[in-house]
């Protein structure tokens, strides 16, 4: 976190209660975080504007979690989570900012609740999973078949219009970002063809995967390059000049 963004949220502190949390689903009975700077807990904040190094402590009777701005005898203390979750009181201030702005372990080993944030993301969840709803709803079934291939594969197939319909709705709900960005490459679509052209006898990818062939007279149309996959090499031909003709016969082939 860059020291712009550490003075913005000293400038915006709200004095209450935090709640914190340790990341991931392990939850011991205690936990306890370094909390005082050491060669085998290195607790250093670089403050940009001075180009200094700042070790952190937290000591309880001492406004700072700064060590070389502490001053008289500090008492130090130790940070212990229980059963997963630690509440910092309002009045423990210099313990709430160590653990809110400046502890190198946050948003790694534990995180601090924020309901306000906590509910925009969702929301923004929301939004996007209606979206990809809405989209999946009024797509074409063309369109939903390529989808839905990227996740199934060539079972794909055997399925009826109205499962996959069903099954494109059901992606849109599980993984609506996956599904809104598949949706909108059109590397998709164009692989989609390239499979069911296959599929259909239309051409022929060879037995080393190496080129695309008219399964007609053998001729071949392209060479896939080293190390890509067939189809992702056979879409991107189809955007060339040469690929595009192919690409508008397949398609008549295929209607």
């Amino acid at each position: 976190m860059s020291k712009k963004t550490k003075k913005t949220q000293l400038e915006g502190w709200e004095i209450k209660d935090r709640n914190y949390f340790l990341t991931g689903n392990h939850k011991p009975l205690t936990y306890t975080l370094p909390s005082k700077h050491s060669a085998r807990y290195p607790l250093l904040w670089f403050n940009e504007e001075t180009g200094e190094q700042k070790a952190i402590r937290y000591a309880t009777n001492q406004a700072t979690p700064f060590e070389q701005d502490q001053k008289g005898e500090a008492t130090l203390s130790h940070i212990v989570f229980r059963d997963g979750s630690l509440t910092v009181p309002k009045e423990m201030q210099s313990l709430q900012k160590l653990l809110s702005i400046y502890h190198p372990y946050l948003d790694t080993r534990y995180t601090e609740h924020k309901p306000v944030a906590e509910a925009e993301d969702e929301l923004v969840d929301l939004e996007i999973e209606i979206d990809a709803l809405n989209f999946a709803k009024n797509i074409e079934i063309d369109e939903a078949e390529a989808i839905l291939r990227v996740e199934k594969g060539s079972v794909v197939s055997t399925m009826s219009s109205k499962e996959i319909k069903r099954d494109v709705l059901l992606f849109a709900k599980k993984q609506p970002r996956l599904f809104l960005d598949l949706a909108q490459d059109d590397n998709v679509q164009l692989r989609n063809v390239g499979i069911k052209a296959v599929e259909a006898g239309i051409i022929d990818l060879s037995v080393d995967g190496r080129d695309f062939k008219w399964a007609s007279n053998g001729r071949k149309l392209m060479t896939i390059p080293f190390e890509e996959h067939p189809y992702s090499a056979l879409a991107a031909w189809f955007k060339t000049d040469e690929g595009l003709e192919v690409y508008k016969t397949i398609e008549k082939k295929l209607s």
